[in-house]
């Protein structure tokens, strides 16, 4: 197991919330739980949420954005299959908790963050922590990051409108998108293969779509999501 280094109380919080908030609740993936266990999850919070930071809820993060559960990373990380040997793009990189817990999983991570604020906030953290295999850049991360294409995984924090078509062209045969999709009751999490070279979005033609559940996100703010 991973050990990063943390205050014991918040190591106690933080097992706790691996058993009841992730086990208990149907998070399977053991290298999933325990990359959530090994990430100081209060490092990544202001200072005056910190001892909320084990708590079952998104917590708010400054610039209108907030950190999300642990559930929704833990089901996000999960959804995406990662052995430890795939390159992920992470869209919307926030406070980089999720960046931080997707690095235990994937080979590199490549997170983009609108708000350049959070982008430095998170960078200074991740490096703190020893987080090498991170690359944290700001930009519009609804266009993805084709330069660097293709991707084994990637991950959206923020609630799009539809599958945007640029970053399923991202994702490489077999790669898989986990991304909330606004619906007329709910956003939904949502897990999109691609199984062919060929696709097309509008259809579904040559994709795997799953559906994980609903949830609650900011929007994605950006050309292939809601305008600013």
């Amino acid at each position: 197991m991973w050990r990063l280094t943390g205050d014991a109380d918040f190591a106690a919080m933080r097992a706790d919330m691996v058993e009841r908030q992730l086990r208990r609740r149907g998070i399977a993936d053991e290298r999933v739980l325990a990359a959530m266990e090994a990430v100081p999850r209060e490092r990544f919070v202001p200072e005056s949420q910190r001892r909320r930071a084990y708590a079952d809820s998104a917590l708010p993060i400054g610039y209108e954005q907030t950190i999300s559960q642990p559930w929704i990373v833990a089901a996000i990380s999960e959804a995406l299959g990662l052995d430890g040997s795939k390159r992920v793009l992470e869209i919307g990189t926030g406070s980089g908790y999720s960046t931080a817990v997707l690095s235990l999983l994937a080979r590199e991570v490549i997170t983009v963050e609108r708000v350049e604020e959070l982008a430095a906030a998170a960078r200074e953290v991740l490096a703190e922590l020893g987080m090498e295999n991170v690359e944290v850049l700001v930009g519009d991360g609804s266009a993805g990051l084709a330069s660097r294409a293709p991707f084994e995984g990637i991950a959206v924090h923020a609630t799009a409108p539809a599958p945007p078509p640029t970053l399923i062209d991202q994702l490489a045969i077999g790669g898989r998108l986990v991304i909330p999709i606004a619906s007329e009751t709910a956003d939904m999490l949502t897990a999109i293969t691609r199984r062919e070279g060929e696709v097309d979005p509008t259809t579904g033609a040559g994709l795997e779509r799953v559906v994980i559940g609903p949830c609650r996100f900011v929007p994605l703010i950006g050309v292939e999501g809601f305008p600013e």
